[in-house]
């Protein structure tokens, strides 16, 4: 993710704010209402669906970022384990399993209460989102498609590489 442009024009509703971050990145965006905005962007592993929410009386940014894989019951109880594992390490944010749909999600809430939502903060609520996305999605894809148990997957994502093989 590029360096925030100063120039992006500021709005009370940071939706506008992140359409145009958005837009400065290349990313596909969808918006379904004022106040919702989908995001589609390419990772190193896979591609991720942004969900972008503003809720105007809480005055709360919320993003939902989601995996294109769905957690086999038989795996949930596992997946369960490393989620919990993963979100103790996590400063900003944190992962979800939506039980109905098998989904592995990325989630977090920024609070403004009465400030303007500034560029680097919406970068910053992105850049979180997708940094964890990127970092943990192997360790999902070893519980769910390589059986492996949770501790064992979350050591695998510990090493940081460089490049690519």
């Amino acid at each position: 993710m590029g360096s925030v442009n100063s120039s992006f024009k500021r709005s009370s509703n940071p939706i506008d704010l992140i359409e145009q971050l958005a837009a400065s990145q290349g990313w596909a965006c969808e918006r379904g209402h004022d106040d919702e905005l989908t995001l589609v962007v390419a990772g190193g592993w896979t591609d991720y669906q942004v969900s972008l929410n503003w809720r105007g009386d809480l005055e709360a940014l919320h993003l939902a970022c989601a995996f294109d894989f769905k957690v086999p019951e038989y795996r949930v109880g596992e997946m369960y384990r490393l989620v919990g594992q993963i979100n103790e390490q996590l400063w900003l944010g944190h992962f979800d399993i939506w039980t109905q749909d098998g989904l592995v999600m990325y989630r977090h809430g920024l609070l403004l209460n009465g400030a303007l939502a500034t560029p680097r903060q919406c970068e910053a609520l992105l850049s979180a989102a997708l940094e964890a996305c990127e970092r943990y999605y192997q360790a999902f894809q070893f519980v769910v498609w390589a059986g492996k148990e949770s501790r064992e997957a979350l050591v695998s994502t510990m090493f940081e590489t460089e490049g690519q093989a």
